[in-house]
């Protein structure tokens, strides 16, 4: 197996786009591929799976300790033939001043190759000190190969090649012309591919872009593996009593860690996904799973769907188990108001969602659960939250499952608003060895169903 994780020294310089080209140029060359996202990110990893055609992994230093981080990714490159790993920001960014969560320390741990691409908008020679204080910082990586983004013409190109080949030991493997932001941004950064009406598309241009630019057999291992593939990510049911866990997945949710789910299927449970937009009901389940996504720009469509709507909100007053994160919170308020339009959502809490210019809260969170129905011992919790709503008009009081730490949640003070059987929650929880979420989740659905059926 060949690795890389493609990095770069500053954020919004290319590493999503060829990221997203390479796992599509290896899926059509006949390579297994594998792809990993550093970081608790959603969106990039949505099209790194649309692209490489099976599901993309997240590697968080937050909620994930060293052993942890390399035992996930080599469970999941098992029996791959490249494995594809997108930093964030910086090759040494990261929240730790000292780098111990930074691109650069995941490399380490993983042993893997570095390329930098590198954003080349108004630079020429300047781009040889700044590839040799990268190179020169941290001399155990394994930094070798460049790739050249946004070069605006042939001139452009001759300069910056002579410039590193002059003062660096560096190897620039491609080039990338000037273009235009294929995927189109939002508020919340890049539009995820399960809602972008172009994806393939999107990703075949992509692919052919890395195909005619880079000298991508410098990047794929030389043979392909021709031992028997075995998918890791069929699970098989252990649990005789298997319970049927609903996940909402539609144009509007979407937000969901791949292991998290294989982790409900891991304990014999069965996954089932449901359509808020189009189903006008829900199957036969025993929990229902609503995660993040953008309600808002799909808010309408909801409201339209009254019959769910309304289906949701009975089995809610019913004590089905429910748990929702972000989007999925926005969705069980009253009301959702975005770009001047107010729309209907489920009404199971009492309290209107306003759509803000700017970020409400932002980046990690940790939680300290009070009180929390699913019974968590944890005493502290880290998570992530992306979010630009804010709750409004609430007159009732509830109670809450979580004191914000660190971040904002709710209100800055709290996280995680409770009616009955359902916890709804601004947080990003991620099933790991520090805090597996999924088990305290399942356990507490276990304890409802023995004594309710829905």
């Amino acid at each position: 197996m060949k690795s890389t994780l493609i990095s770069s020294t500053k954020k919004s310089s290319g590493k999503t786009i060829v990221s997203i080209g390479l796992a599509g140029l290896a899926r059509e060359l006949g390579y297994t591929t594998q792809t990993f996202k550093k970081g608790p990110d959603f969106i990039d990893p949505s099209w790194l799976a649309a692209a490489s055609k099976t599901p993309c992994y997240n590697l968080d230093f937050n909620t994930m300790n060293n052993k942890e981080l390399l035992l996930n990714y080599r469970n999941k490159s098992r029996n791959i033939d490249f494995s594809l790993i997108e930093g964030t920001k910086g090759l040494f960014d990261g929240v730790s001043t000292s780098g111990q969560d930074s691109n650069a320390e995941m490399a380490k741990i993983l042993n893997v190759e570095i390329i930098l691409v590198i954003d080349c908008n108004g630079m020429t020679r300047g781009i040889a000190p700044l590839l040799l204080g990268y190179s020169k910082f941290d001399e155990k990586l394994k930094i070798k190969n460049i790739i050249l983004n946004n070069v605006s013409t042939s001139r452009h190109e001759i300069k910056l090649i002579s410039a590193v080949k002059e003062y660096t030991n560096l190897k620039i493997i491609g080039s990338i012309p000037l273009i235009k932001n294929m995927i189109n941004e939002r508020h919340l950064g890049l539009i995820p591919a399960f809602q972008h009406p172009n994806k393939g598309k999107i990703i075949r241009n992509l692919t052919t872009m890395i195909k005619n630019n880079i000298d991508y057999k410098k990047i794929y291992p030389k043979h392909k593996n021709e031992t028997i593939k075995v998918s890791p990510h069929k699970i098989p049911l252990k649990n005789k009593h298997s319970m049927t866990i609903g996940v909402a997945k539609d144009s509007a949710f979407g937000f969901y860690y791949e292991d998290d789910l294989e982790n409900i299927r891991a304990l014999g449970h069965k996954v089932k996904f449901i359509n808020l937009i189009k189903d006008k009901s829900l199957p036969k389940i025993n929990a229902l799973f609503i995660g993040g996504g953008f309600p808002e720009t799909e808010a309408k469509k909801l409201e339209s769907n009254i019959n769910m709507r309304k289906f949701i909100k009975k089995l809610i007053e019913d004590n089905l188990p429910v748990y929702a994160e972000c989007g999925g919170l926005m969705y069980l308020c009253k009301r959702l108001k975005y770009e001047n339009n107010m729309n209907k959502m489920c009404n199971v809490f009492d309290i209107d969602i306003n759509m803000n210019d700017k970020p409400i809260g932002r980046g990690y969170t940790v939680l300290q659960p009070q009180s929390h129905p699913w019974g968590i011992k944890n005493s502290k919790i880290h998570a992530h939250e992306f979010h630009y709503s804010s709750l409004v008009n609430g007159k009732k009081n509830y109670n809450y499952a979580f004191d914000i730490k660190r971040g904002y949640g709710i209100n800055g003070k709290v996280d995680g608003l409770i009616y009955k059987n359902t916890v709804a929650s601004f947080s990003h929880l991620r099933s790991t060895d520090a805090f597996n979420w999924v088990e305290y989740f399942i356990k507490f659905v276990e304890k409802v169903n023995g004594t309710t059926n829905f």
